[in-house]
C-alpha cells in the first residue's frame, strides 16, 4: 500500500446539485466531499472527468466567491 488515497468511483460518490443551478440549461455544477477532498463535476456530461480539490482550497474557493455554506 502507497498510503496514497485513490480517485473514487463518480458512481460511489454522493453529488450535490448547485442550488445555483437551474432546469433551463445553464451552468450545472454538481460536488461530492470525502475527508479531506472536494470533487466538482458538470452536471450536464457526467461523463466529463471530476475536478477533485483539497477541502481547504474549497472553502477558499467558496469564501472568495461569496457563495453561502461548504461542503
Amino acid at each position: 500500500m502507497n498510503g496514497k488515497e485513490t480517485v473514487p468511483n463518480a458512481l460511489e460518490l454522493a453529488w450535490i446539485k448547485s442550488s445555483y443551478s437551474s432546469g433551463a440549461g445553464g451552468e450545472c455544477v454538481e460536488v461530492a466531499a470525502r475527508p479531506g477532498v472536494v470533487h466538482v463535476r458538470d452536471s450536464k456530461d457526467t461523463s466529463v472527468p471530476m475536478l477533485s480539490v483539497q477541502a481547504q482550497t474549497w472553502d477558499a474557493f467558496v469564501g472568495f466567491a461569496g457563495c453561502s455554506g461548504a461542503v
